[in-house]
């Protein structure tokens, strides 16, 4: 058998033959490279490949394959008189063509019939990841409701891991900008109010817009760049490096694995970082109103406490655990579409970020039109 590689290629009704022969590797297909790429493909509706004569094959013979079929405009190359480990990296070849998105843009034009053509691309895209978000809650909800039917499938080390990076270690944060959050909102109530001769009011101001809604926001936004961001890296990392797939080689599941113990971690620590945030507002408004506006700490709390009703807390309350469950799930799904190469995990990071945000603040407006039609 020579090693010198060759080939025979000829069609009939369409279907192109390619006969190998020799060895095909990385240290040889440069004779035999420039041939194939000359081969003229048009027309053709089935591309075959014998590799009965073939000693060594490799991934860079499978590659080259694989682009003649591209080339052709074919979906793949049929191996025939070949061995699985041959029809194996053809198909790895294969799977790791990039997807739609990773190939370049075309050329943009600025016609009418091009804009609403791009405007439909968008807005079928833009379903489409709505429907794919719904199936991914659908199988992390399911997969939640296993791991509380049966704990012995939750991984408790991994929660509690989860818990203390996006949790724990978030409390500086949250405390440090809530706190001056709270400021500026006192300020500027005083600003305003002082116009009227109502000062006073700025207790109520603060007390309402921090416990009803800039507690959990910035939370929820804190979450979104600094959490978000990590879930989609790590899982985005172990795609790469193709640990989710040695982790269903050995029978286990990535939902289970890496996004019930996230889910779940969230649902708890958003709720405490609420309240970590609420708090620090308050204290913030409390410090502006004692420092320029002379109303005493026990004075602010006092009228606080009289003056704002409780439901406003667990209006407040009620939005964290679902901007948790959207920051983790948005996070982690992101991470699982992460495909082989680095620009991949750097667009599926930012595009992460974006959608949680842009998540937050879409349901964060329903939220505000369901309490309103409830008066509540």
């Amino acid at each position: 058998m020579p090693t010198t590689p060759r080939f025979d290629f000829d069609t009939h009704d369409g279907t192109g033959t390619l006969r190998l022969e020799g060895d095909w590797g990385v240290h040889t297909l440069n004779a035999v490279e420039p041939s194939l790429k000359a081969l003229e493909t048009d027309g053709l509706t089935r591309l075959e490949a014998d590799l009965s004569n073939v000693g060594r094959f490799d991934t860079a013979a499978a590659f080259l394959l694989d682009r003649l079929a591209c080339r052709a405009g074919l979906e793949s190359v049929t191996i025939t008189h070949g061995s699985e480990s041959m029809k194996a990296l053809v198909a790895q070849a294969q799977a790791l063509r990039p997807g739609p998105e990773e190939e370049a843009e075309p050329k943009q034009t600025f016609g009418l019939v091009d804009l609403l053509e791009r405007t439909g691309r968008s807005t079928m895209r833009f379903i489409n990841e709505g429907l794919d978000m719904l199936a991914f809650l659908g199988d992390t909800l399911t997969s939640m409701l296993m791991a509380i039917l049966r704990p012995a499938r939750m991984r408790w080390t991994a929660l509690v891991s989860v818990m203390e990076d996006s949790g724990l270690d978030a409390v500086p944060i949250v405390g440090f900008l809530s706190f001056f959050v709270g400021m500026v909102i006192a300020f500027i109530g005083a600003t305003t109010l002082s116009e009227f001769g109502a000062t006073i009011f700025t207790v109520e101001l603060v007390g309402i817009a921090v416990l009803r809604e800039f507690g959990v926001i910035l939370t929820a936004v804190i979450l979104a760049g600094r959490t978000n961001s990590a879930f989609t890296a790590q899982i985005g990392a172990m795609r790469m490096y193709q640990e989710v797939d040695a982790m269903q080689t050995l029978g286990l599941d990535p939902m289970d694995v890496l996004v019930v113990p996230r889910a779940f971690a969230m649902l708890i620590m958003t709720p405490v970082l609420t309240l970590v945030a609420v708090l620090f507002g308050i204290g913030g408004g409390g410090f502006v109103s004692w420092v320029a506006l002379d109303i005493n700490p026990t004075v602010f709390f006092n009228r606080l406490q009289d003056t704002v009703p409780l439901q406003h807390f667990w209006v407040g309350m009620s939005k964290a655990p679902v901007f948790g469950m959207v920051v983790a799930l948005i996070g982690c799904r992101q991470g699982l579409q992460v495909g082989g190469s680095v620009q991949s995990l750097g667009r599926s990071t930012t595009k992460s970020v974006v959608q949680a945000l842009f998540s937050i603040i879409v349901i964060d407006a329903l939220f505000a039109v369901f309490y309103m039609e409830l008066d509540i």
